[in-house]
């Protein structure tokens, strides 16, 4: 029986060895792209669903596009200046006024009674200054006669007085009688002093309670002409020629004085009022110039006022043309101004895009020269107009960018096209 043959194994490198090796290596390969690859995220995108634009080194125009609308140059209020019930509505909304036209009628039956108050007040006035003028006539009439008296008096006592001397000097009558008569003629002289002193008293008098009298008679003819006045009051008039705006006044109405009851617009000129976003209210000042196309024709405006409070963080400006109007202007009418933030310059400009929504500005995606793929690149904007953003650092002329809304790219640092 002969014994079995041991079989020996063939060396060498066999199939599955060779399986094993490059599945070694593959696993390698991608453990050590774990480890040295960058750390960076990607997302495949549509390229038809994208914007692509071209940064281009171009005069960048600085300015800004606003909204405004056409307002009368000036605006007056109307208020009342007398308070009453509305009587009369002589002209309505939105009609052309003259300056002096009667717009409401009112009446005050409070006022009518103080006219009549003070007219009554004003005759009794003028008639206790026309007796009391009658009395100090008749004082002073009596005033005279009674100096016109003692003047006579004094004649005669004088005459007396010079006939008893020479007759005492005589011895022709006693000297009692002569001493008699010279006193009576010097009682007669002193109290001629006092009357004339009376006289001129009493004048100065009655000189001054006149002119008082008459200065309260003056004051109350300013004060009843002040009431008239406020009787003209109750007619509300234009103080300006114009078109009446608002007129809040309906018949029957009572009306409070200095309530606001309309406006009259000033038609003579217009100007364009304008929001602007709180981002310009340091570039925006008086005399800033701007443009706008209407039916073909450009015309020029220029700021004249520029409102210092923000509201919903925005302020206002008044713009006003600088030469010709449009024609058929009204108010109401809305414009598209470019206003003009300064003067053109060289600069590196992308197109505006909803990217900007998304980064503020600090970075953007930039495509390879393949095109294949787009990647996150830091950059710096500076000013902006409605069509191009100014760069300051990060691209170049030539380069390619991502301009769309970046909403739904999330975190990616690398867009893949496809």
């Amino acid at each position: 029986m002969g014994m079995d043959r041991v079989i020996e194994k063939k060396k060498g490198i066999k199939r599955k060895h060779i399986f094993w090796g490059l599945g070694i290596i593959g696993l390698g390969y991608l453990i050590a792209n774990m480890i040295l690859a960058p750390n960076t995220s990607s997302l495949r995108v549509e390229r038809d669903k994208i914007s692509i634009e071209a940064v281009t080194q171009g005069r960048f125009n600085d300015y800004i596009r606003v909204v405004g609308q056409v307002e009368p140059i000036s605006t007056i209020y109307l208020d009342a200046d007398e308070g009453g019930r509305v009587k009369e509505r002589l002209i309505e909304e939105g009609a052309t006024v003259e300056k002096g036209d009667v717009i409401l009628r009112l009446e005050n039956r409070t006022l009518y009674q103080d006219i009549m108050n003070s007219e009554s007040n004003l005759a009794q006035k003028e008639n206790m200054l026309r007796q009391t003028r009658i009395n100090f006539e008749t004082e002073r009439i009596e005033t005279k006669r009674s100096l016109l008296k003692s003047s006579f008096d004094i004649l005669k006592r004088k005459r007396n007085y010079e006939q008893q001397k020479a007759l005492y000097k005589d011895e022709l009558i006693a000297k009692e009688v002569y001493i008699t008569a010279k006193e009576d003629y010097e009682l007669a002289a002193k109290m001629q002093e006092i009357n004339e002193m009376k006289s001129a008293n009493d004048s100065l008098i009655r000189i001054t309670e006149i002119k008082q009298l008459e200065r309260d008679l003056n004051k109350m003819r300013k004060t009843l002409d002040l009431v008239y006045e406020r009787l003209d009051n109750l007619n509300v008039k234009a103080p300006v020629a114009g078109q009446l705006g608002m007129l809040d006044a309906e018949i029957g109405q009572s009306i409070g004085r200095g309530t606001r009851i309309g406006q009259i617009n000033v038609l003579t000129n217009y100007k364009v009022e304008a929001q602007i976003d709180e981002h310009y209210i340091d570039r925006v000042r008086r005399e800033l110039n701007g443009a706008l196309n209407r039916q073909g024709k450009d015309f020029s405006l220029y700021v004249k006022k520029v409102y210092p409070e923000v509201r919903e963080g925005q302020f206002k400006i008044d713009m006003v043309f600088s030469d010709d109007k449009p024609e058929k202007i009204r108010t109401g009418q809305t414009y598209h101004i470019n206003l003009q933030l300064g003067q053109p310059q060289e600069a590196v400009l992308i197109p505006r895009g909803g990217f900007f929504q998304s980064t503020g500005g600090q970075w953007i995606y930039v495509l390879d020269k393949s095109g294949e793929f787009a990647e996150k690149r830091s950059i710096r904007i500076g000013k902006q107009n409605p069509q191009y953003y100014e760069v300051l650092e990060g691209l170049k002329a030539g380069e390619q960018v991502i301009t769309s809304g970046y909403d739904t790219f999330g975190e990616n640092d690398r867009l893949i096209l496809k």
